[in-house]
């Protein structure tokens, strides 16, 4: 029987990371993973092949629509779909090799099978018929989420497909269905739209992208319609008919009144994910649950069992990579005596299509639910030249500072390249920073992030080229 320091179930970005830490501080880890390849949802299935998808088709379109205006003359672009799965695999390949390979570096022994807590201190990996004990000084339980279902409506992978189903379509849908206006439904629906598919979304709610700053929500529907993407606000899919060539999806108003029917040739469900706790054994451990099957923990990541942790989408919180990473590695601290921490307020949030959005921080609907007074700084990237040379404009920064300290307190980016411009906001949020130590930041020139200074310089009514 062999016994560790520490025993993570899971294997995806909070697990793995949480494992390479504990290993740092000294302990002998082991990691418990029931699917063939490590990394989680986030590298096979999510966010990773997601990624690859993305960028190949926004190259397709680019090479079809944007090039000849550059001077840049190519024949009409050919679709090799199989092909370009194939990129997207050789991605996946990559990252899992790498995980593989930082298991190996860091002496982290990898248990394949089915992880069970049979109670404090003991662990049963089953696979290949065999059950095999672990015993362990610590557990941390790093499980992830699955996919949310839709009642009524069964996911065959083929034709009514999950996130997972629409990265590996043979081929593109004339009429692809998306029930759910969140980020993974409008990635993935901008990744087929692009290599040819009409997209309609059907969201619940009046408006998409909920939890994101609502002008930018506005803005970015008005730049996916401009696109081709149709919306259906404020309504439900209620039954999705499979027995024709085509799907026929009803669809009735969220406020009730008549239904209409829709067609499609597939349908993506995406309305969200629900923490994975099955076959756990959290209940016979005497593990409690939140009202939402989330494993609740106290501020230390422990659960109600001692000596059991739990960390990422399985917890409570924004379910994000990056999240369960700081958290596995804060998670690890604590058990090593450490003063691990996550500052809650200042995680970023990426939508990857074209344009992006990312966020850190409050939105504005929050500030003034919560009765914050603020004071806001904006500057559109059609007066930034760098985004006016490359013909890139859509979009805008936003700055949200405390209207007495002036401390930075949420920053909302529409644009190319969002994502990897938040960074700088978040940093500054981290060390309490204010909007003017932002405006007064030297930044290159000629460059995007030029309009994050300038929507700081905005909060005190002095953006310079506006």
């Amino acid at each position: 029987m062999a016994t560790y320091d520490l025993v993570i179930i899971g294997t995806g970005p909070g697990g793995y990371v949480c494992a390479v830490r504990a290993a740092q501080l000294g302990m002998k880890v082991a990691v418990v993973e029931k699917s063939a390849t490590l990394g989680g949802t986030c590298l096979n299935v999510g966010c990773m092949p997601s990624k690859a998808l993305l960028h190949a088709s926004e190259m397709f379109e680019e090479a079809e629509h944007s090039f000849a205006k550059m001077g840049v003359s190519v024949s009409t672009p050919k679709l090799d779909l199989p092909a370009m799965m194939n990129f997207k695999q050789q991605g996946i390949d990559g990252n899992v090799k790498g995980v593989d390979f930082l298991m190996k570096k860091n002496k982290i022994d990898v248990l394949k099978g089915i992880g069970k807590i049979l109670g404090a201190g003991k662990v049963g990996v089953s696979g290949d018929g065999k059950t095999e004990i672990v015993e362990t000084r610590n557990i941390v339980i790093a499980t992830g989420s699955d996919i949310a279902r839709l009642k009524g409506i069964e996911i065959d992978e083929k034709r009514i497909v999950s996130s997972t189903g629409a990265l590996s379509l043979d081929k593109v849908p004339e009429k692809l269905l998306i029930i759910g206006a969140g980020v993974i439904g409008l990635e993935l629906g901008s990744v087929w739209q692009r290599l040819g598919a009409q997209v309609m979304v059907v969201e619940f709610l009046d408006r998409i992208l909920p939890g994101m700053d609502g002008e930018v929500a506005k803005q970015f529907q008005r730049t996916l319609e401009k696109q081709g993407f149709a919306f259906k606000l404020g309504a439900k899919v209620t039954g999705v008919d499979t027995s024709g060539k085509t799907l026929i999806a009803k669809v009735e108003p969220a406020a009730g009144g008549a239904a209409e029917t829709l067609e499609a040739d597939v349908v993506l469900v995406c309305i969200g994910r629900v923490p994975y706790t099955e076959g756990l054994g959290l209940k016979e451990a005497g593990i409690a649950l939140d009202d939402r099957g989330r494993v609740q923990i106290d501020q230390h990541f422990s659960t109600s069992v001692k000596g059991v942790y739990a960390i990422g989408d399985v917890v409570a919180g924004p379910m994000l990579a990056h999240k369960a990473e700081d958290e596995g590695v804060a998670c690890a601290e604590i058990i090593a005596g450490q003063a691990g921490h996550v500052n809650y307020d200042v995680i970023p949030g990426v939508v990857y299509t074209t344009p992006e959005i990312s966020s850190v921080g409050k939105t504005e609907e929050e500030l003034k639910q919560a009765g914050v007074a603020y004071t806001s700084g904006k500057f559109p990237f059609t007066a930034n030249g760098r985004s006016k040379v490359n013909q890139t404009t859509d979009g805008f920064v936003k700055v949200l500072a405390d209207a007495k300290t002036d401390r930075v307190l949420g920053v909302h980016i529409i644009g190319r390249e969002a994502g990897e411009m938040i960074h700088e906001a978040a940093v500054l949020m981290e060390f309490g920073g204010s909007a003017e130590d932002l405006a007064r930041t030297c930044h290159a020139h000629p460059t995007r992030s030029e309009a994050i200074k300038e929507a700081a310089l905005a909060v005190g009514k002095r953006a310079i080229h506006m």
